[in-house]
């Protein structure tokens, strides 16, 4: 996949209520619709993590779902983006839910 656009990677962090609301389930649903590989977690402090690779147009996509958008039933109070980079490859092949 060499389109000649910049390849983003951004992790984020959602806090609210995002744990026991479908919340990876809908983030992989939305990854793979979108085109973004990576991965996605819950954490012991109730938070969920994960990274997003890809062309930069739909990482800003995935971005602004994760902000804004999440499954039916969360609240997203917050989301962090840190560690924003170009990469010159995707380091996944897909998006999927760790555990």
């Amino acid at each position: 996949m060499s389109t000649g656009r910049p390849l983003k990677s951004v992790d984020y962090e959602v806090f609210g209520r995002v744990q026991g609301v479908c919340f990876r389930m809908y983030t992989e649903d939305e990854a793979r619709k979108i085109g973004v590989v990576g991965w996605v977690k819950n954490t012991s402090k109730g938070t969920v993590t994960g990274q997003v690779q890809g062309p930069e147009e739909k990482v800003n996509s995935m971005k602004s779902w994760l902000s804004k958008v999440g499954s039916p039933s969360s609240r997203i109070d917050r989301t962090n983006f840190s560690n924003e980079k170009t990469i010159s490859k995707l380091e996944y092949s897909s998006f999927n839910i760790r555990y």
